[in-house]
């Protein structure tokens, strides 16, 4: 069975999630994968809501892998419910389970009033494994693989989890987040959650101000404001956020700043052989290149964006932006200690820039 896809993993979870809601409980959980917060969220709502508050003392069970066996999992889970219609064993850090396979054994046979819950985070058990095939064989078993998100598809997470809350949220606020954040899923999760305890009631659409706010990412100092200097080769706007980065090292850890750069030439240079292959074609170089079309093609998280990359694109030949990414993959590797001698990361993206600047 082929990996899937991050938006699959979410349209999953959902799923899953719904029928939770709904009051439907599966004999067997399998949760698995890089990413761990459907994992987390998964077995959460399960350990809060199969049972009631007067239940779970008797009926709930809550075991870690490098804590147990298999064997001694299997015996929690042949047990009957007390004054309950079912019991929930949950099994969390389960890579570390001492004999695993008895899991499997124990999903030819499981006990309709039991719900396991196997918490397998970091990693994926091997699909051509015996116990793998056991456990997803079990009738009515529910199975997730959630693989890590790629940088472009956060943003489109990012809306999805405000409009889960029903609210909007503009696209630069959209920004600011994944360029701070990243693909840490449950770090944006609980900073969102502490953000609407602080926002007024009836809040309905989130700004890059609101951000600022409240979760302290600066709304003219980070790198999505870096990229824009660089696209409209503002050079004194660039070169301050540059000393902004050197004076607050720990919030803007320059492997971030030079990933987001690598990322943001890279779709210059995708618009810009996209142009070239319209002119050879005798069409001019805009040919079926619309908003839309170039959010599409430069996976970008709104149409918005595509006029900051038209202008980048006049701004930057592809000559000059193979030049330039050469120069981003020198100053990462100088960034890890090599040969990059006493400079300190705040004179080596300053040097950058520069040189960017005098191209």
């Amino acid at each position: 069975m082929a990996k899937q896809s991050f938006k699959e993993v979410q349209q999953q979870a959902r799923q899953i999630m719904a029928a939770l809601e709904g009051g439907m409980y599966a004999p067997l959980y399998l949760l698995m994968g890089e990413e761990g917060f459907y994992t987390d969220k998964i077995s959460g709502y399960i350990a809060a809501h199969a049972l009631g508050e007067a239940e779970r003392e008797f009926n709930q069970t809550v075991v870690y892998g490098k804590d147990t066996d298999g064997p001694a999992v299997v015996s929690l889970c042949r047990r009957y419910p007390m004054m309950s219609r079912r019991q929930v064993v949950i099994v969390r850090e389960a890579q570390s389970l001492r004999n695993f396979d008895a899991l499997g054994i124990y999903a030819g046979q499981p006990l309709a009033s039991t719900v396991l819950v196997i918490c397998y985070k970091g990693k994926s058990l091997e699909k051509r494994s015996a116990v793998y095939k056991q456990l997803t064989g079990c009738k009515g078993a529910v199975t997730l693989e959630a693989s890590a998100p790629r940088d472009y598809e956060m943003e489109g997470w990012i809306r999805e989890l405000f409009a889960s809350k029903g609210c909007k949220i503009e696209p630069k606020a959209i920004l600011m987040i994944a360029d701070h954040l990243g693909t840490e899923l449950q770090k944006i999760d609980n900073e969102v959650e502490k953000l609407f305890t602080r926002l007024p009631e009836g809040t309905r659409e989130i700004t890059a101000a609101h951000i600022e706010q409240n979760i302290g990412i600066s709304k003219d100092f980070n790198n999505f404001e870096l990229t824009r200097a660089l696209s409209e080769r503002d050079m004194a706007r660039a070169l301050m956020i540059a000393d902004h980065f050197a004076a607050n090292p720990k919030d803007n850890p320059i492997t971030v700043t030079l990933a987001t750069l690598f990322n943001h030439f890279q779709r210059i240079v995708t618009l810009g052989i996209a142009k070239w292959e319209n002119q050879k074609q005798g069409r001019p170089a805009m040919t079926g290149l619309s908003d839309i079309e170039i959010a599409k093609l430069l996976k970008l998280p709104a149409p918005f964006f595509a006029r900051e990359y038209i202008g980048a694109s006049a701004n930057y030949p592809n000559t000059k932006v193979f030049t330039i990414l050469g120069w981003l993959r020198e100053y990462d590797m100088k960034s890890k200690g090599m040969n990059a001698g006493s400079a300190e990361h705040g004179d080596l993206l300053r040097e950058l820039i520069l040189r960017i600047a005098m191209l």
